[in-house]
């Protein structure tokens, strides 16, 4: 299978205040995500070290006793453990999938105050975060990757409001209140009798609007092209893997394009990731932005609310949410 063939962009510029050098990497950025919808992505700000403080303890606690892990069992505010192949996509945006995914995962998401208002403290995912108290740096660890991984998603979202023409603050009111998800992966390895719809995690499109990812040395990340061949997204030390998703398309009036991923672990190994979704506030209305209402533009005339959106999605692929069992 193809490598290494996703556009490689420097980012460093975003967060220096060098108009002229930021516009580069704007330009950059956008051309990446026009073409194929994902990237790597250097001088993202986030440090090694944090990086791999996560990934080690994330690799601990799914190493931990299963009745451990399944003392934290997922909760309505969609934090906490789901087992091994206990996730199916059911609205994967690309259909239905046949087997359930190969992989286990574990969710942190924005933390609530349960006195507050507003739909981040009151709504669907409003809860306590759940942690794994026989891991005392787990939480710590978990906490510095996900600050500096907003960080980092803040200076790419500067970078797609310049070259979109927005003023590098244009996507600033969407995310006063971002919608921030860690979800902590663990693949074992792919099985060599696997039937060709077996995945770790199905394709998919991301529901939301930026995805961080953070990997180990096992690859299996593979990424479908325009002309639907898949291309393998291995780690690249240095870098993360970023890709927009399916609130981009109508934000940009389809110039971005939120691209179809999955997992198979061909790698011989265990193999673990960070994901950290970046979504805007859950009141958010989504509709193409001003400055790409064009008719180079595809027209995407939808409009939606993205709290009614995760809302949907998330019943829809995760069976504990969904009571009717559909």
């Amino acid at each position: 299978m193809p490598q290494n063939n996703l556009p490689l962009i420097d980012v460093t510029a975003l967060g220096m205040g060098d108009l002229g050098d930021a516009d580069s990497a704007a330009k950059a950025l956008c051309q990446a995500f026009e073409s194929i919808g994902f990237a790597y992505v250097t001088g993202h700000g986030v440090p090694d070290d944090v990086i791999e403080a996560a990934l080690r303890q994330s690799r601990e606690f799914f190493e931990s006793r299963l009745d451990r892990k399944n003392s934290l069992p997922i909760n309505r505010a969609h934090r906490g453990y789901i087992p091994l192949q206990q996730t199916h996509l059911v609205d994967s945006g690309l259909g239905r999938n046949t087997y359930p995914n190969l992989s286990e995962s574990f969710f942190v998401l924005y933390d609530v105050d349960p006195s507050g208002s507003g739909a981040r403290n009151q709504g669907f995912l409003a809860g306590p975060n759940q942690w794994p108290q026989w891991l005392p740096e787990f939480e710590p660890a978990v906490r510095a990757f996900m600050s500096a991984a907003e960080a980092a998603c803040r200076r790419i979202m500067t970078g797609f409001a310049l070259g979109l023409g927005l003023g590098s603050d244009g996507f600033d009111s969407y995310f006063t209140e971002p919608t921030t998800y860690l979800r902590m992966l663990h693949y074992p390895p792919h099985p060599d009798d696997a039937d060709a719809e077996q995945f770790g995690q199905a394709p998919h499109t991301d529901f939301g609007a930026l995805t961080l990812l953070a990997q180990d040395g096992a690859d299996g990340l593979e990424v479908r092209t325009r002309d639907g061949a898949w291309i393998g997204a291995p780690h690249l030390p240095g870098t993360l893997v970023v890709n927009v998703a399916d609130l981009f398309p109508i934000w940009t009036g389809g110039r971005f394009h939120s691209t179809p991923h999955r997992v198979i672990n061909r790698s011989g190994r265990d193999r673990y990731s960070l994901a950290y979704f970046f979504d805007p506030s859950l009141d958010t209305v989504v509709e193409c932005l001003p400055t790409c209402q064009s008719v180079e533009s595809s027209p995407h005339p939808e409009t939606l609310n993205y709290g009614k959106h995760a809302e949907q999605r998330l019943t829809r692929n995760y069976a504990f949410r969904d009571p009717s069992g559909e």
